[in-house]
């Protein structure tokens, strides 16, 4: 599963980048889902940080619950993925 997921970390922003080359209208679909990601992951995080505070619970240990969070997963995989293909895009065009 490890190889996988940096395998993924990896093969992911490739795919990104040489589909973008082809279609350039992806871009705006990268950044449209980055966005909604973005919503998503501050939202859950903010939500489930409140949730702690209004029932007096021990942070450290209840706030790693959202870990548990699909929603939080998905989001924050795509938001490291992103960034990667951000990173390798910026250097290409830089070159």
């Amino acid at each position: 599963m490890k190889i996988l997921m940096v395998l993924g970390s990896i093969i992911l922003p490739i795919l990104m980048l040489y589909f973008e080359s082809l279609y350039s209208k992806l871009r705006n679909v990268y950044n449209i889902f980055i966005v909604i990601s973005l919503l998503v992951l501050g939202n859950i995080t903010a939500l489930s940080v409140y949730q702690v505070i209004i029932d007096q619970e021990v942070f450290m240990t209840t706030i790693h619950g959202i870990f548990l969070n699909p929603f939080f997963l998905i989001t924050g995989a795509y938001l490291g993925g992103y960034t990667i293909y951000r990173l390798m895009s910026l250097t290409i065009s830089e070159w």
